[in-house]
């Protein structure tokens, strides 16, 4: 897809897209369109009596066929209902609305008027490139395994054209500018969706690895941990997750330093990257499992979220650290009952094998505030089912051991659309987890609250840094076509992080 913007102007041979209220009533570009064609647009409107009825339905939208007195093929007006409320997420949604239209109808050339759609709580050129990112992110497909892909690509239409959509604005000077933050943050997302989609047999630990090296063409420093390094220095916890692999675990650290001040402490995101999980000896059910290649989603995050920062050039130092491993089964594999130790020194018996991602975090989180010694940490883990029970796929668990960072996470999801829903902690839970042989066992011992008991297990391997644990097993993966993301993988977390990063961290 090729996005381009330029002056308010038509084309011919080429479809274009107005808006008008709920009242059916023109903004912006259209009111000139309309002069220019004598009336003939609001003539069609008016004399439409069902688009005129349904004045209470949002993005509903009529089609004028060879418009008189317009150079333009194709009109579509396209209804907005109390646009000037909308918020960032709204213009996302609507974004994404726009794209379906167009792929409904298989346009190639396009043009958007967006002049107009103006809202009181945020600027034109802030919410035209929402718009833009909600549009993009909607266009996004998976097509690299079909061997006929020019059939099964979304972003051609039936003659096999390349989608062309150009915003024309009379803004376009500054929407151009700021098309390159934008294109970050879809290029983030869009890693992140590749990385969790591909197939478990060719995203393995060290492919992951790979991937994540590729970003220091971007100006990110990467450095990476095989078994070798991380049993030298002690990942006991790590390591003994993926014995039963023959893929290699890896822990890799990625590092932008864009703020002035290159001393300052950075703050840190770890993600847990178990790039299949079978269980382990603790095996899953059958039904499902197929959805494990996803278990890699927190790593996946983490290095989309360090591409767009280094994309935008963000003014913030950031650690990005993801431990890589795939749980797997045979004679080498771990038992339940096998006790770890861990690179902080506490020692873990295992209990289930199938609770693995937490003894991934457990060596990650250690690691990355002993060696980077962060301003905060934010981990983010498709760690639990129960978070599922809980919250189902709508929010994702926020736990916390500040207030402070909660407020900040919660609020950014807020704006992007992706919401977080905390829950708590105490030391009746943590005790939950006390083992008659060890320091800790990686589960309770009863069916209990178990996304709470995983992030307590968790903050024990965090000391007085102000830390936050996302469980993102439910928003990482959706079975139904959302308004900015179609089935599969959603990328739940770089909007938001990179939102945290920019609204609070940025540039101080």
């Amino acid at each position: 897809m090729d996005i381009q913007f330029n002056n308010l102007r038509q084309e011919k041979d080429t479809t274009g897209i107005i808006f008008c209220d709920s009242n059916c009533k023109l903004v912006g570009y259209g009111k000139k369109l309309d002069q220019i064609s004598k009336k003939y647009i609001s003539n069609i409107i008016n004399s439409d009596n069902s688009f005129q009825t349904r004045n209470s339905k949002n993005f509903d939208y009529i089609i004028i066929h060879q418009p008189q007195n317009l150079k333009l093929t194709k009109l579509i007006i396209f209804k907005l209902k109390k646009y000037k409320e909308y918020s960032v997420r709204d213009f996302q949604v609507l974004g994404g609305h726009l794209y379906s239209l167009i792929k409904f109808y298989k346009e190639d050339k396009v043009i958007i008027y967006p002049d107009g759609i103006n809202s009181s709580k945020i600027s034109f050129i802030n919410s035209t490139s929402e718009t833009i990112l909600g549009f993009s992110l909607a266009s996004y497909s998976f097509t690299k395994y079909f061997s006929k892909k020019e059939k099964n690509n979304k972003n051609k239409n039936r003659n096999n054209k390349k989608l062309k959509v150009k915003f024309y604005s009379s803004q376009h000077t500054r929407l151009t500018k700021n098309y390159m933050n934008i294109k970050a943050i879809n290029d983030g997302v869009t890693l992140t969706r590749n990385l969790v989609t591909e197939p478990p047999n060719v995203m393995t630990p060290p492919e992951i690895a790979k991937n994540a090296k590729a970003l220091s063409e971007y100006g990110v420093e990467v450095k990476i941990l095989g078994e070798k390094e991380m049993k030298k220095l002690g990942m006991g916890s790590l390591v003994g997750v993926g014995q039963g692999s023959i893929h290699e675990s890896q822990l890799v650290i990625m590092k932008w330093l864009g703020g002035r001040n290159k001393k300052k402490k950075p703050i840190a995101f770890v993600g847990k990257g178990v790039s299949f999980d079978t269980g382990g000896v603790s095996l899953k059910p059958p039904n499902g499992m197929e959805e494990m290649k996803y278990d890699m989603g927190g790593s996946g995050v983490v290095i989309g979220l360090m591409k767009a920062l280094a994309l935008r050039k963000a003014k913030a130092n950031v650690i990005g650290v993801v431990g890589l491993v795939e749980n797997h089964i045979g004679s080498k594999a771990q038992r339940p009952s096998d006790v770890v130790k861990s690179y902080s020194g506490q020692t873990i018996e295992v209990i289930n094998t199938d609770a693995e991602g937490r003894l991934v975090l457990a060596d990650a989180l250690w690691y990355t505030q002993e060696q980077y010694k962060p301003e905060l940490m934010v981990d983010l883990a498709t760690l639990t089912g129960a978070i599922i029970v809980a919250l189902g796929d709508e929010y994702a668990g926020l736990f916390s051991n500040s207030d402070k960072v909660s407020k900040q996470l919660s609020d950014a999801g807020e704006i992007e659309g992706e919401k977080l829903w905390r829950l708590p902690l105490n030391d009746r839970y943590d005790k939950m987890l006390n083992s008659p042989i060890a320091d800790m066992q990686n589960i309770t011992n009863g069916r209990g609250p178990g996304s709470i008991t995983a992030a307590q297990f968790l903050q024990r391997f965090v000391n007085k840094v102000p830390w936050a644990h996302l469980d993102i097993a439910g928003t990482t993966w959706t079975k139904q076509p959302l308004p900015t993301s179609p089935k599969g993988a959603t990328a739940f977390g770089v909007k938001l992080l990179n939102r945290f990063v920019n609204k609070f961290y940025e540039g101080k």
